[in-house]
């Protein structure tokens, strides 16, 4: 009978390990986007109860058209790019669970040093990439110039190819981040005159999710939280071994990755409680956000804006 009971305890152990849920997570180059790629690589999902499949993709772009096909459940995106999806998908407008990061000097616009100063950016072609970020700060810097959107050229421009936009002189300035942004400095031909720390509080990564799936999976998204965090911490305790898979992914330099990381702000999970509560920060971040959009026309007047919730962050401490 023992040894029947302890046959039995093995096959409920196997169970239970081949219940294992698993989750896809939309990943594109951006450092505050690596801790769901490190939670795997470390092989923190599994001891927090789940199996993280990174998909990569080529830019946030990308992701946004994949979310909107239905092709993944949640993504990693700016507070721009989730007001965008609202906009696009009112249906699936998705509930934000968790702040990635705060961009406070990671989001970039680059010119080509023969230009003295953004002021002198008018009339000229300048790479974004629309439904990301790329116009929502471009028009906050021109703002601070006297300068409208309407002032500048816009080429829509993959980030992977804004780097040999600018060495070749097809455009006079791009607005990215790392790992482009590395790309290009590394040349000498341009300069950073202008970053998300002038526009503090305005430039959040976030964690989207389709509400549908939330319902159904929400334990699952609670141990995608803890995993994160998990992921958070190893990088605290051993920095440098952790940091350089990222930074390996995303062919930079360990020095580069580090220097990337300094534009961005992470917050623990307690620090996150208030932001995501209704009428917190983000909340006030993600209507400011429409505003802006719908100012410029880039979103539909009347659309939805995401929800936040902090109970998954609260249930994943």
């Amino acid at each position: 009978m023992a040894a029947l009971s302890a046959a039995a305890a093995l096959v409920g152990l196997a169970g239970c390990h081949w219940s294992r849920p698993s989750i896809e997570v939309p990943v594109s180059n951006w450092p505050g986007y690596e801790y769901m790629y490190l939670a795997h690589k470390l092989g923190l999902d599994h001891r927090a109860g789940l199996t993280i499949k990174p998909l990569q993709f080529p830019d946030p772009q990308t992701i946004v058209h994949a979310y909107l096909r239905g092709d993944v459940p949640l993504a990693q995106l700016t507070t721009v790019e989730a007001v965008d999806l609202c906009s696009r998908a009112p249906s699936r407008c998705p509930v934000i669970v968790l702040i990635l990061d705060e961009s406070r000097g990671g989001d970039q616009i680059a010119v080509d040093r023969s230009l003295p100063s953004l002021a002198a950016l008018k009339g000229q072609p300048v790479a974004v990439t629309f439904s990301t970020l790329g116009p929502y700060v471009l028009s906050r810097a021109l703002e601070q110039q006297g300068l409208k959107i309407t002032d500048v050229q816009l080429r829509n421009i993959p980030l992977a190819q804004m780097p040999a936009a600018l060495r070749t002189g097809d455009v006079k300035a791009a607005v990215f981040f790392p790992p482009f942004s590395d790309y290009a400095a590394r040349d000498g031909l341009s300069r950073t005159l202008f970053d998300s720390r002038a526009i503090p509080g305005e430039v959040f990564d976030v964690l989207a999710v389709d509400p549908q799936y939330l319902e159904r999976h929400g334990d699952t998204i609670t141990a995608l939280i803890r995993a994160w965090a998990a992921a958070h911490q190893a990088a605290r305790r051993d920095p440098t071994q952790t940091l350089a898979l990222a930074a390996q992914r995303e062919q930079l330099s360990l020095e580069e990755y580090r220097q990337a990381e300094q534009g961005l702000v992470y917050f623990s999970l307690d620090q996150q409680r208030p932001m995501l509560q209704s009428g917190g920060v983000l909340a006030r971040n993600l209507k400011a956000v429409q505003a802006v959009q719908e100012r410029l026309k880039l979103t539909a007047p009347g659309a939805p804006v995401p929800r936040v919730g902090a109970r998954y962050v609260e249930a994943a401490r």
